[in-house]
């Protein structure tokens, strides 16, 4: 099935505390379309991402129960992971497998626009953790939380 990916709506929005809009980047400047939810799929999804310069993927992150990867398709971004930075450039793709404990991101510290695809697995299961701030969420209930388990809107 093509996917005409013009009529596809634009996602500009996270679920973040507002306190982490902007740790390591502004999460703001990300906007993203749900490419796989249009072709039907349910075992995985993929979202086609755009970040303008400033922004980020995401809060550095990793998961217990989903794999993810992405590819590059235009422009730059800078790859953050507990390894350090890597450039990744169109054409670039890279793969974060689940359970791995390596926090990673997408920086765009470049003047343009950068556009990739993101693959991940859909777990039911799945708790996201966040590496540089104390927070995770779990897919079961998708509220975000402190490590200890407090819930964001009980943290002064």
């Amino acid at each position: 099935m093509k996917i005409d990916v013009g009529k596809r709506p634009v996602i500009r929005r996270t679920g973040y505390p507002k306190r982490f809009h902007q740790v390591g980047g502004n999460i703001l400047l990300r906007r993203w379309q749900e490419i796989g939810d249009a072709a039907g799929l349910t075992q995985f999804g993929v979202n086609r991402v755009v970040i303008s310069p400033g922004g980020m993927s995401s809060l550095r992150r990793w998961h217990t129960d989903e794999d993810e990867f992405v590819v590059m398709l235009e422009g730059g971004l800078v790859l953050v992971t507990d390894d350090g930075e890597t450039a990744m450039r169109a054409g670039d793709m890279a793969g974060f497998p689940k359970g791995r404990e390596n926090g990673h991101h997408l920086v765009n510290k470049s003047s343009k626009d950068a556009v990739f695809l993101a693959i991940g697995t859909r777990s039911t299961e799945d708790v996201c953790h966040y590496s540089d701030v104390d927070m995770m969420v779990s897919n079961r209930d998708n509220r975000y939380v402190t490590r200890a388990g407090v819930p964001y809107e009980d943290v002064p």
